[in-house]
This record gives C-alpha cells, structure tokens and sequence, in this order.
C-alpha cells in the first residue's frame, strides 16, 4: 500500500495557479469518484482551500500514484501539464504522513496555528467519507492527524495569541472587561478593518454584544448593522451616543480627529469613569492621542496593536518549534503502528503454523496410544500448547523488535522461508 499526497499551496504557487486548480464545493463528490476509478487507486481526499489544494490517495504496491494524480488534476481542469508541475509539490509515505500532521496542525499554514485549516481538513474527510472514498488505512491516518492537531493545541501555545490586527484588538478588549458578553460596541466608518474587529468581538462575546454602526453615509450605516443585527446611528448623534459605548472602533475617512480629548472627558464623566476601550485603526487616525491622558480611557492605534501582533508572531514561532517536535514523535508513533500491523499477518501466519504442527503431532499420539483419560487430555493439551507458545515466543519477539527497522523486511522474508509461511 503507498501513501501520496501532491498540490500545491501559497507557498509553492501564486494564486492564478491555485485558483486553476480550486474544486469548488459541489463539484468534489464526482471528482473523488473520478480519482477511485483510476486503476490502483483505492482511497482519495481532496482538499481545496483559498491557500492550498491537494489531492492525497492511498495506491496498490503496483501504481505510480504520482502520475495518476498529476494527470488526474490536469484532466480535471483542463490544464498543461508543463503549465502546472513546476508547481506542484509530491510526497510519499513517511513524508506524507509527516505532510499531514503538520497542515491539521496548522504548521504549514499562511498563519502559523490559525485553527481554519482543521475545520476545512475535517469538512474534506467527511465529504470523502460520505462518498466511500475513505474507508480504509487513509481513514485511520486522517483521524489520527486531528488527533496530533488537537494535542498541538492543547500542549503548545500556538493558538493563543493573536496574530492579526482585528484579533489584538479583541484580546485587548478582552483583557479589560473580562467577558465581552453584554457589552456594547460602536462601529464608527465602514472599514473592512473595523468590519472584522467587531465580527470577531460578536464572535468571542457568542453574539451577545449589541453593535451600533455610524457612518457620514447613513445607507452604509444601515447595511452594516444588518450584518450584525445591530442598530444604525445618525452620524450627528456619534458623540450624543458615546456614553452608552464600552468599545468603540474607528475605522472612518475623516480628514481629522472625530474625538478629542475634551468630547471624551465629557463622555466618561457620562459614564460615572466606567472603562472604556477605544480602538483607531483608522489611518490618518480618528482619535485625538491626548485622550490617552484621561483617566479609564484604554486608547490603541493600528502601530500599538501592530507591535502586539509581531510580539504575539515571535511568541507563536517559538511554541512552533515545539509543535514541530511533537508532530515528528506522532510521525514515528504512527510508523511504529503501521509497521506493526504490516508483520502482523507473518505472527498469525507463524502461530497458525506451529499450532497445527502441534495438532498433528498430538494426533498421531492419541492414534498410537490412545484412548486417554480426561485428565491426560489436558496434560497431553497443556505440554503441546506450552511447546508452541515457547518456540513461537522467540521469532514473534523478533519480528516486533525489527518492525520499522531498515533490516525489518529482510527479517519478516527470512522467517517466512524458515518456518514456510506463505505471502
């Protein structure tokens, strides 16, 4: 059985190859049919994303997988072969293994330990599983990838610290009210930015903070607040509003600052000093800096939750070496396993083997000696079993030892021509 995994990925390719490739949602059911229908091919997942796509199969001894996928893709979609190879990227079994744990693990990844590509790997397995393309070896070693994904998770700090603008901003806010339940927020401008800061805020808070949305162009304002089943504000009642804010995200084209320092001392006055987080990620910025001056105001620009990121970047690739470490265990781990479970037909084998010999041999007693007593049966039973059991111990203990070792197949040849084990 052969292991193969090919694609490409936003490492290897620039997105006009990768959007050549990309199967969309619907069109993978036929696609892994297509791909079990090949000749050796026995199981196939196909996993397409914005920032890789890849094909990997489990193949007959016999096959080269490496051309049957290549060709497959290049059928698929129409393409050159010469257009798309230099792209590709082919591995086979220990490194596909190794391969795989590392993208569950989101050591491959654009971002190192953003937790999507898990969430679209699984989706991947059970489209293949829904449609009888994995059922097999490949099904026991994807389910192990999300094994070694969750303990990355759960024994490194890879994804728990944000690496993006948007995600500082709401681990800040978390940081200083606690839970982001209940808690209001107001999106000032139409920025993708701010956009996706209060996405993640709705997210983090499991949709229970309330967004207000202004924009000089109300329209606009209205079409976001329906994004977040919020509620449209006037842009002339912006600072009126301000008191009912616990976060507000600026993120508008204004030529100049929309709050000043003396706006926000009115404001927290307002709000008898209770907390509040301002978030500019506007550029040129939205808030006047000085406001920082003014008591259980938290202000932060883009550059201030810039550098948390890149501390957070330097933090991450740290806990990666880790998580580098613990995938290469899992690696040797799972090769152990297969290498075990490929002698296992030679231990049956060997053990079916010397059981009939010591059958036979009992047999001809009985017929030469016999009939026995019950009691000599068992005597007759337990010396025969004990001789089996003590000259099978010796290979059986070997051929385990030997397993995964480069001499291992030579091994497991020579006690099948000892003890006349067949294929």
């Amino acid at each position: 059985m052969k292991l193969h995994v090919a694609g490409v990925s936003h490492k290897t390719a620039p997105v006009e190859i990768r959007e050549c490739l990309a199967f969309r949602e619907e069109t993978v059911p036929a696609a892994l049919q297509t791909l079990r229908a090949l000749p050796g091919i026995t199981e196939a997942l196909i996993l397409s994303t914005c920032n890789r796509v890849e094909v990997t199969v489990t193949a007959d001894d016999g096959v080269d997988p490496r051309t049957a996928v290549n060709a497959f893709l290049c059928s698929q979609k129409a393409l050159n072969p010469a257009g798309i190879e230099p792209y590709l990227y082919s591995y086979e079994g220990r490194n596909a293994i190794h391969h795989l744990f590392r993208v569950a693990s989101s050591l491959d990844s654009m971002v190192v330990g953003e937790p999507q590509i898990l969430g679209q790997l699984k989706a991947a397995y059970s489209v293949a599983k829904e449609n009888g393309a994995v059922c097999g070896w490949l099904d026991g070693l994807l389910t192990r990838a999300f094994g070694v994904a969750k303990r990355v998770r759960t024994e490194t700090g890879i994804g728990q610290m944000a690496v993006s603008v948007s995600y500082a901003a709401v681990e800040l806010a978390r940081k200083i009210f606690g839970s982001l339940e209940n808690r209001t927020v107001m999106i000032a401008g139409a920025g993708k930015m701010s956009e996706l800061t209060a996405r993640h805020l709705q997210r983090t808070s499991s949709g229970k903070a309330h967004v207000f949305v202004t924009n000089r162009t109300h329209e606009r304002a209205i079409e976001l607040a329906r994004i977040f089943q919020g509620t449209p504000v006037e842009y002339s009642r912006f600072a009126a509003t301000l008191p009912e804010i616990d976060i507000l995200i600026a993120s508008s084209a204004a030529p100049e600052y929309i709050l000043r320092k003396d706006d926000m001392h009115r404001v927290i006055a307002a709000r008898r000093n209770r907390p509040m987080l301002l978030i500019d990620i506007a550029v040129p910025r939205n808030i006047d800096p000085a406001i920082n001056d003014v008591d259980n105001v938290f202000l932060k620009d883009i550059d201030a939750l810039q550098e948390v990121v890149d501390s957070n970047l330097r933090e991450r690739r740290k806990e990666a070496d880790r998580a580098e470490a613990l995938v290469a265990e899992e690696v040797e781990r799972m090769l152990a396993r297969l290498h075990v479970a490929d002698i296992a037909p030679t231990i049956v084998g060997l053990q079916t083997q010397l059981e009939q010999i010591g059958t036979g041999e009992l047999e001809k007693v009985r017929r030469k000696y016999g009939p026995f007593t019950a009691q000599q049966e068992e005597a007759l039973l337990a010396l025969t079993r004990g001789i089996v059991n003590k000259v099978a111990h010796g290979p059986i203990a070997e051929l385990r030892s030997h397993a995964g070792r480069p001499e291992g197949a030579h091994f497991v040849s020579v006690v099948k021509r000892v003890f006349h084990l067949q294929d």
